[in-house]
């Protein structure tokens, strides 16, 4: 297999700062995404940069001790800073510099672990003693205490975008997930750790977003010695976090966890290679739980190459170590080499995947829950029907169909179901539902994968494996597949399986459909009949009248006409028109008889209007039949 295939990267233009030496230090908000390089001296420097390269605040402030944390609220306004254990400042903005005359300071008996911004005024100060919620009172440089939960804490570990802390308490090691907002603090159930006792260091432990729920991801090792992964999910307000999922590592060593596009990628520095995870595939289930074993196995990052300044044009590359001791990770997918300087974003390759992953049912399986994975699935199904057939592709074809299919059901019933929703008021009108992560709609397969296969030999087979995985999930096939299956089966000639389709109403039924098959019945008798009987089923009168006048049959037409129609409004001059066109004396004498009788039950006198415009036809009516039958008679 080829080692030079990565799946994960860097991002290609890091956010660059200050690195960290004797008088800088480095700092990272995991909220807002920022990274604060701070130096100190007479007065302390600092340089606030993310999350996008261009993002830059820059001030500075009085030197007045070694800083431990150091964030902004949400909208930059307020700095929290923390230098002692037990207090923590709060510096306002104005017009992007501090306003240092008027510090805030919040000092307490207790021992603070960090903080956390849930508002642009609302900060969650956490230390031993518990939780408390404060407001920042800028106009009276002020703040106040609006909620707080007391409780022994040995540590937290926080994921910003959950707005969920996981406290442990110092009491008898519990894990309970904490919901923190502005002015709230929501206890949720403990996790459920089983039945060992056993302590959990911070360490061990990663908070993440996994399919948009919160993962606490705690890292162990097995009754083998190889590490592990145990994935706890909250699955829902009320039900405690329960371990669903453990991903086998099966290596010893250091890890460090990011989540990328929703799955898990856990990074091993000894190896210098990454691990990834996807826990909406299937596993070995085992007493509920799920495990996993990587999808690939583990691969590098791709090389990164650092662009230096220089004064030549070409510039100077500096090959960066990868998975170096410098490294410091956040979530989601954040990268930090801070004697480096470097802040990167991890990225996820699809491409390569495709390629490592060999299995295509599983590689759909994955696909469908990437967020970029669209067109790469295309082309996967693509390759697929390109391919020599054996035969044993179709089973697998079938699969990839009902799979995709299903999720493209599921997306049709959420959208009627928006649709058709009655709101009480205007306020109520519901949004409409979020796409999934990858929708394959049939335009898509007829576009991308159906028509470059046009005319082929097993085209019709998969065509009509796409067609019954459709009816399988109550889909009703659309005007392209619809025409494009119509195509292959005249090519076919298999005009039975065109009238099975059409009488169990399987194509799409439409006046479009409808003609597209009359426009191709000279091929075969038998689809004229079929595009009537589709016509007949949509009840498109209009149009299987011109076809039988167009065909000569006008005693057909007139007879769905009189049933469709009164009488009165039934135009003589077309029917007459098309009777003398099929020079069938006996077919223009029957019409011409059935509208004079008309005009007598309605009028009282077989004559035709002027408005009808029906006199060359009596003219004509005379000379053959009126004339005949008097020189019948004077014989």
């Amino acid at each position: 297999m080829d080692n030079s295939l990565h799946y994960i990267e860097l991002s290609k233009n890091p956010i660059r700062f200050d690195s960290v030496n004797q008088l800088t230090n480095v700092f990272f908000d995991d909220s807002n995404k920022q990274i604060f390089a701070v130096r100190s001296g007479g007065a302390t420097g600092v340089v606030v940069k993310g999350p996008t390269e261009d993002a830059v605040i820059s001030f500075c402030m009085t030197d007045r001790g070694t800083i431990r944390f150091i964030k902004f609220s949400p909208d930059n306004e307020v700095l929290a800073v923390q230098r002692l254990e037990n207090a923590v400042e709060f510096i306002c903005f104005q017009a992007g510099q501090p306003m240092l005359q008027e510090v805030i300071v919040h000092q307490t008996k207790s021992i603070i672990f960090g903080f956390v911004w849930v508002h642009n005024r609302d900060i969650v100060i956490i230390s031993n003693g518990g939780i408390e919620i404060f407001n920042i009172v800028v106009e009276k440089r002020q703040m106040r205490s609006v909620k707080a939960l007391s409780m022994s804490i040995k540590w937290f570990a926080w994921c910003s975008e959950a707005n969920i802390a996981l406290i442990c308490s110092a009491e008898n090691n519990t894990l309970m997930p904490v919901l923190l907002k502005k002015k709230t603090i929501t206890k949720l159930p403990k996790l459920d750790l089983g039945n060992v006792n056993r302590e959990v260091e911070v360490s061990q432990v990663t908070l993440a977003q996994v399919y948009g729920m919160l993962a606490v991801l705690i890292l162990n090792a097995s009754s083998t010695s190889m590490m592990e992964v145990e994935v706890y999910l909250l699955n829902g307000p009320g039900l405690a976090p329960r371990k669903c999922h453990i991903l086998r590592l099966g290596c010893i060593g250091c890890f460090a966890i990011n989540t990328v596009d929703n799955l898990i990628v856990v990074h091993h520095q000894a190896s210098a290679t990454s691990l990834l995870f996807d826990i909406a595939l299937s596993g070995n289930v085992i007493n509920e739980i799920t495990y996993h074993t990587p999808i690939t196995p583990a691969r590098s990052i791709h090389p990164f190459g650092l662009k230096l300044p220089s004064l030549s044009l070409e510039g100077k590359i500096l090959q960066c170590e990868l998975y170096s001791i410098n490294w410091v990770l956040f979530q989601p997918n954040i990268v930090i080499d801070a004697e480096l300087g470097c802040m990167w974003f991890l990225n996820l390759c699809l491409d390569p995947l495709c390629i490592l992953i060999t299995d295509r049912i599983r590689l759909t399986e994955f696909l469908l829950q990437r967020s970029n994975g669209k067109q790469i699935l295309l082309k996967v199904i693509k390759e697929l029907v390109d391919e020599e057939y054996s035969g044993t592709l179709l089973p697998v074809l079938e699969t990839i169909f009902n799979k995709i299919n299903k999720v493209y059901a599921q997306w049709v019933h959420l959208e009627l179901q928006s649709q058709t929703a009655q709101p009480s008021n205007i306020k109520a009108i519901p949004k409409p539902p979020a796409p999934p992560k990858v929708l394959i709609e049939q335009i898509d397969m007829y576009t991308n994968v159906f028509q470059p296969i046009a005319e082929r030999p097993q085209t019709e087979t998969i065509l009509m494996i796409y067609l019954q995985s459709l009816i399988a999930h109550n889909i009703a096939a659309q005007e392209d597949i619809s025409k494009m299956i119509i195509m292959e089966l005249i090519r076919k000639q298999d005009f039975d399986t065109l009238r099975r389709l059409v009488s169990y109403s399987l194509l799409q039924e439409s006046k479009e459909i409808g003609c597209f098959l009359l426009s191709h019945s000279n091929v075969d008798n038998a689809i004229f009949q079929v595009a009537l009987d589709m016509l007949s089923k949509i009840k498109a009168t209009e149009i299987i009248i011109e076809v039988l006048l167009g065909e000569g049959k006008v005693l057909d037409a007139l007879r769905i006409a009189k049933q469709a129609n009164p009488g009165t409004t039934i135009s003589a001059r077309k029917y007459l028109e098309a009777a003398q066109k099929t020079k069938q004396p006996t077919v223009f004498y029957s019409i011409f008889q059935y509208f004079q009788k008309r005009n007598t039950q309605v009028r009282g006198s077989p004559d035709f209007l002027p408005t009808e415009q029906c006199s060359e036809f009596v003219q004509y009516y005379n000379e053959q039949f009126v004339s005949e039958t008097a020189e019948n008679r004077n014989t």
